[in-house]
This record gives C-alpha cells, structure tokens and sequence, in this order.
C-alpha cells in the first residue's frame, strides 16, 4: 500500500506539473529592441523574407549557424522569430547584424522563460507593437501575440507580423480564424504587409487569401514532421517572376528545432 500511494502520489505530480499554466502578460508588458545598426541596410526592391521557430528559444548557437550559413538565408531583410526570449533574440540579432524588436507574450511554465515573438530586420523600425489574440489556450491557459512592426524600406513603409497561432490541442479552427482576424483587421490599414510564422495549421492560409494576400508558402511541402504550419502572406506585392525559385524551406538545420525555417522573396510594386 505505501508504495502504491507513493507511486499514486508521482503520477499527480507530474500531472500538476506538465499542466502549470502559463503566466500571460498584458498588453502594456515588457517590450525588448535594439536599433539597426549602421549601414546595415541598401536600397533595393527585393526583400528576402524569413520565419523560424526556434524550439523554446534553445540551442541559438546552432540557430546562428542556420541563419548564417544555410542557403538562401544568410542576408535575409526579415526574419520572424518565435518561441523566443530576450536573451536569445538579441544573440541571434547581433550575429546577423539586425536591428530587432521583441514582445513576449509571458512566462512559459517549462522554460521558466519569457516566450514570444520576435522580428529582426536590416530597415529601420519606425513603429511596433503587441497584437493581443483572442482566446485562452485549453491546457495552459496561455494567450498568443503578435508582433508588430512597421519597418522604412527605402521611402516605403512595410507593416511586418511575426505571428504564433494557437496550437491544435488548444483551439479549434474557429478560433484559430478568430486570432488571424486580429492580424488582418490591423494589417488593412497598411497598403504593404507581411505576415510570417508558425500558425500551427495549413487551412489558416486560405483566410489571408481570401483577404486578398499572396501565400507563396502554399506549396511547400512540410515544415515539421507531417505539417506544413509555417508560413508568409503578402499584401501590396507584386507576384515574383519565378515562383518556384523564389519561396522554399531549409532542412539542414542541425536539430536545432522541430520547425524548419521557410523563406521567400519579395517584389516591392
């Protein structure tokens, strides 16, 4: 009997601790950014656009080397981060040579670390802020944000989300349109948007289409072990030339995470 109410009592345990919840911030939390360092930006009409979930903001060294040296990344204009803290975001800033601008959306109950989403970029951020999504997820009771910033490319303003849906376990797909709708109702104040990132279902992309974006992520194959989740939608852009040489995913990504980073190249019009 004891080592039945011992072995009774470990089970409960770890059920209370896989399931902490998360600790959610408000929209008026911590904000973390660094500005772009000089002549780190030149005048072009292209833009090389990348997304990268990073797995819990762990293993960046190997993250850096991925982004550094893995065609067709290194030289990237955007990259959207998520799962990331601060620390991580300003190393993986500061080796790209990229200004950044970084929010979490709270405290994740497994890393004990801030958990959020981050954009870096080599144009200068003119603007940025916290997009609240709506929503609880069901296990954790974690709220997901985006991360807004609105970046000069040249004479242009570019309105630029790095967004994180919730996952399949914690909302339906209803609510999942809900939390894009968020995204969409601020992106249609701007002529020029991008919006990149883990949102955690395919189908999602078919709600930006139909709000007139691009999605040349469409046709990627997968981006974790059986999903295509990550994705870019263009709004204001013209359609590239070569479609199929312009959007791809990097699969060398040394275990750094279970997402692959997918990029994509731009036309300003």
């Amino acid at each position: 009997m004891p080592n039945r109410r011992l072995a009774l009592s470990l089970c409960l345990l770890v059920a209370a601790t896989s399931c902490r919840h998360f600790t959610n911030y408000t929209a008026d939390g911590p904000r973390y950014g660094a500005p772009l360092p000089p002549q780190a930006a030149t005048s072009s009409t292209v833009l090389r656009v990348v997304t990268y979930n990073v797995q819990w903001g762990e293993h960046i060294d190997r993250a850096i080397t991925v982004l550094g040296t893995r065609a067709p990344l290194p030289g990237a204009d955007i990259v959207a981060l998520q799962e990331m803290d601060p620390d991580a975001t300003r190393r993986i800033a500061d080796a790209l040579g990229m200004g950044y601008v970084y929010y979490p959306a709270g405290v994740h109950p497994k890393t004990k670390r801030e958990f959020g989403n981050a954009i870096l970029t080599r144009w200068p951020i003119v603007a940025d802020e916290k997009l609240m999504l709506p929503h609880l997820g069901r296990t954790r009771k974690s709220r997901r944000i985006v991360t807004a910033a609105t970046i000069r490319v040249g004479s242009r303003e570019v309105r630029v989300y790095s967004a994180h849906l919730g996952t399949q376990s914690d909302i339906g797909p209803g609510r999942r349109r809900d939390q894009a709708r968020v995204i969409l109702a601020d992106a249609a104040r701007y002529p020029l948007a991008i919006v990149a990132g883990d949102m955690n279902s395919f189908g999602i992309g078919y709600e930006f289409s139909a709000n007139g974006f691009l999605w040349p992520t469409e046709g990627n194959g997968f981006t974790t072990a059986f999903f295509n989740w990550d994705h870019i939608f263009l709004k204001g852009f013209a359609r590239p030339a070569s479609p199929k040489r312009s959007v791809g995913i990097v699969r060398d990504t040394l275990g750094t995470s279970d997402h692959d980073p997918v990029w994509t190249v731009v036309q300003l019009p």
